[in-house]
């Protein structure tokens, strides 16, 4: 069994921060989220990959590499611009030979893995089988429509009046009768040959095709709300351990990870935090849910739930919450100016300023 991973999108919902960096390698906890899929496949024991890439391929590859680390053997596999995840498929038709296959969006993140449903898979050996979950919110993803035994009769991609609130969680395994599925479709109004369009086309011609409803955790890490939820969520399960430098003046309280270079001086830290080598924290709150990469400075500040990447500074700010921060940033007080009023008032005008 193969798996193809996608990583070729722009990641609009994440900008600025994607206009300089690929959406698949921000991290959360301290760890590009596309590692976190990486990590799953290697744990249901796949070692080929296929990784579709796009104009961050660079950036991609230099992060991955040959996919050693995680145990895994990587193939490039360039996509000249994102067409949709049945284009995907049908662009890796070479290095999918006759294998089953799952696909897995890499800005994707599922906790606790993905390793019961590939056994599930390599057991039953259905034509395809998709992950749903309900979400208050339909529109935004692919949906799909049980009948009353549980199976697939339906697929619809955003629609605008969805017919159920399950979507289709961005983990998808196939045999190779997908690939007839995605050559016989057309390209939807989107502009992009969908992946729903696919497994429909396979619905309808008696395919079997299942679903796993899960109740765990799922996100789609597109936007800055969903990727602060992710960091909060793998930082409760962080495990505390200080192994940088932390004066006798500061506090450190609760599920804290304090890596090897980091320094904390008067400082009161309270957890779930991580603080990345070489990053120095000076007379300052560091609260809970918070990541802070590495080499970065956060002085007489306060910032809780909140991502800080790697290279990046806080001089006499109060206070910095829910936010996410790129690579490099410097964030310092503007000069005090006198407050003043420029006033025009015409005749038997009243004013009331506020002091």
């Amino acid at each position: 069994m193969k798996a193809l991973v996608l990583s070729g999108g722009a990641g609009t919902r994440l900008r600025p921060i994607t206009h300089t960096s690929a959406k698949q390698l921000v991290p959360v906890a301290n760890k590009p989220i596309l590692f976190y899929g990486l990590e799953a496949i290697a744990a249901a024991d796949i070692v080929e990959v296929g990784m579709i890439v796009g104009e961050t391929a660079k950036e991609i590859e230099q992060a991955v590499g040959d996919g050693s680390d995680f145990g895994l053997k990587v193939t490039y596999i360039p996509q000249s611009a994102p067409l949709g995840l049945a284009h995907a498929v049908l662009i890796a038709r070479e290095f999918l030979g006759d294998d089953d296959f799952v696909m897995y969006l890499g800005d994707n993140f599922v906790f606790g893995g993905i390793t019961d449903l590939v056994d599930e898979f390599r057991k039953d050996k259905p034509d395809a089988q998709i992950l749903l979950t309900r979400v208050p919110d339909p529109t935004a993803f692919g949906v799909a429509v049980l009948d009353e035994k549980g199976q697939v009769v339906g697929l619809e991609e955003k629609p605008e009046r969805p017919r159920s609130d399950l979507a289709v969680v961005g983990v998808y395994l196939f045999t190779p009768g997908v690939h007839e599925a995605v050559r016989s479709i057309e390209v939807s109004p989107r502009g992009e040959l969908e992946i729903t369009d696919a497994i429909q086309w396979m619905i309808d011609r008696q395919h079997d095709v299942r679903s796993t409803v899960i109740s765990g955790y799922w996100k789609d890490t597109g936007n800055v709300t969903d990727m602060l939820e992710v960091n909060r969520t793998l930082l409760e399960g962080l495990e505390p351990r200080i192994e940088g430098f932390v004066d006798a003046e500061s506090e450190i309280i609760g599920r804290v990870r304090i890596d090897a270079g980091a320094e904390v001086r008067g400082s009161r830290i309270v957890g779930p935090v991580v603080i990345g080598p070489g990053s120095v924290v000076v007379d300052s709150y560091v609260g809970p849910s918070t990541s802070i990469a590495e080499n970065c400075l956060i002085r007489n500040s306060e910032i809780e739930f909140s991502i800080v990447l790697r290279d990046s500074s806080f001089d006499s700010i109060r206070r910095i919450e829910a936010s996410l921060i790129g690579r490099n940033v410097t964030v310092t007080l503007s000069p005090r100016v006198p407050a003043t009023h420029r006033l025009v008032i015409g005749d038997h005008g009243r004013v009331q300023i506020s002091s």
